[in-house]
C-alpha cells in the first residue's frame, strides 16, 4: 500500500503541477479528500521527490494568493443568477 501512497503523491503533484489546478479541482478529479490531496502533495511528496514537491508548492501558493478572488466571482455569479 505505501507505494500506492507515493506514487498517488506524485500523481497528485504532476497534475497540479501540469494543470495549475487547485487542491479542490484536484480532489474531484481524483475523487479524493481535499485533505488526502492537501497531505500527499504538502507533506508526503516532500519526502519523496524535493524538486516535484517544490514545483506543486508554487502553483498552490499561487491559488492560495488568489483564492479571494476567485470567491468574490463565486459570489457575484450567485447574485447575478438570483436577478
Amino acid at each position: 500500500m505505501r507505494d500506492g501512497v507515493e506514487d498517488r503523491a506524485v500523481l497528485l503533484a504532476e497534475y497540479i503541477i501540469e494543470t495549475g489546478a487547485t487542491v479542490r479541482a484536484t480532489a474531484k478529479v481524483f475523487k479524493i479528500s481535499k485533505s488526502t490531496v492537501h497531505k500527499d502533495v504538502a507533506q508526503r511528496l516532500k519526502k519523496i521527490d524535493l524538486q516535484l514537491y517544490r514545483q506543486a508548492k508554487q502553483v498552490l501558493e499561487i491559488n492560495k494568493s488568489q483564492r479571494h478572488i476567485r470567491g468574490g466571482l463565486a459570489t457575484r455569479r450567485k447574485y447575478e443568477k438570483l436577478r
